[in-house]
Formats: C-alpha cells, sequence, structure tokens
C-alpha cells in the first residue's frame, strides 16, 4: 500500500487536488445561494415551508439518479456533479440557516423593531450575529456531506478521489480501493474536525 503510494503519488494529489477544488467551488456557490433563499424564505412561513419541503424532496433522490436525470440536460462530468451537490447542500443549509434565525429570542427582535430597525436591518444586526453557530453548524454539515457525495460523482466521470476508489474497483485493485476510500474519509473527519475548532472560537 504504501509502496503505490510512493510509485504512484501524481495519481493520488492529481484525485485530492481535483476533489478540494470541486468541494470549494461547490460550497462557495452553495452558500451564496443559499444565504439568498434564507432571505427569500424569512418573509413569509408559508415561502419557508415550500422551499424547505421542495429541497427536502430533492435530498431524498439518490445520487446516482439525479446525476443520470440531469445527463442528457448538462453531460457527463463535473459539471452536472457540482449541480447536484449544490441541489443537495440547499437542504442542509437552508433547514439549519431558518432554524438559527428563528431560535433568536422573539423580544430581542421585537425590541430591535421597537427602536426602528426595518426588517432588513433586524436580520443582518442582530439575527445573524445571534445565530452564528447554527449558521456554521450548517456549512460544517453540508461540507462533510459533499466530501462523501462528491466521492460517488466519479460515476459520470467527474474525477476527485472516488475516480481512485472506482478505478480499484473496476480493476479488482486492492491499493487503489484502500488508498481511494482512506483518503476520501480521512478529508470528511479532517474537514469537519478543522471546522469544530473554528467553530467553538467563533
Amino acid at each position: 500500500m504504501i509502496e503505490y503510494a510512493l510509485n504512484h503519488p501524481e495519481k493520488l494529489w492529481k484525485a485530492l487536488l481535483e476533489h478540494l477544488e470541486m468541494l470549494a467551488v461547490v460550497m462557495i456557490i452553495s452558500i451564496i445561494l443559499a444565504a439568498i433563499l434564507t432571505i427569500a424564505a424569512m418573509s413569509s412561513n408559508t415561502v419557508s415551508k415550500i422551499m424547505v419541503y421542495c429541497f427536502s424532496v430533492i435530498y431524498s433522490i439518490p445520487s446516482p439518479a439525479l446525476f443520470a436525470l440531469l445527463i442528457p440536460v448538462t453531460g457527463i462530468g463535473p459539471m452536472t456533479a457540482m449541480i447536484v451537490l449544490i441541489a443537495y447542500n440547499q437542504y442542509v443549509l437552508l433547514r439549519n440557516f431558518m432554524a438559527g434565525l428563528h431560535e433568536v429570542d422573539p423580544s430581542i427582535v421585537e425590541a430591535a423593531a421597537g427602536i426602528g430597525l426595518s426588517r432588513m436591518q433586524v436580520l443582518f444586526q442582530v439575527r445573524l450575529p445571534l445565530s452564528t453557530k447554527a449558521l456554521f453548524t450548517g456549512v460544517r454539515l453540508a461540507v462533510v456531506s459533499t466530501i462523501g457525495m462528491a466521492t460517488i460523482a466519479a460515476l459520470i466521470n467527474a474525477g476527485g478521489l472516488g475516480s481512485i476508489l472506482l478505478d480499484g474497483l473496476r480493476t479488482m485493485n486492492v491499493y487503489k480501493i484502500l488508498w481511494g476510500s482512506l483518503l476520501s474519509a480521512g478529508l470528511a473527519i479532517g474537514a469537519n474536525l478543522l471546522l469544530i475548532q473554528i467553530e467553538k472560537r467563533i
């Protein structure tokens, strides 16, 4: 196993970098989109429930099936994978963002409105700072989820660590299977521990 890593370090590094690149792009777009949707959802409880329900339905669809549905439109490759991952993240992020914002003490919100703050000012100056922990928890869960599902995205030629794992399964190469599995699991565990430490400091 160690011998394989020493003989093919470029393959492992390339796959890891592809995975990290996909993770970064997906998370940036996911957070921006989730923030916009959260602001829209805050305007009405009905809109909020509809959004959460719609994304929960999408989240319940197995990722290979969702990949297959999009392939005729966006083709095989990273683009399809990122669209699916962003869609999945909306359920995790939106649910946590909404929960965090709604958990703010109503008396604090009423006091802020009472001194003349607009709804948007209350959202950004009161609700948002007081719900940082819940927001960050949502981001952490989305990151770990994205790392795992990005591994499956190798099924549609999206690259990343999943390509090593799938290539190992196809050729019955135990070393590739082990390295693909260990790197994927290690990245998810490492990212989770790192974000937990950052969350504690925040």
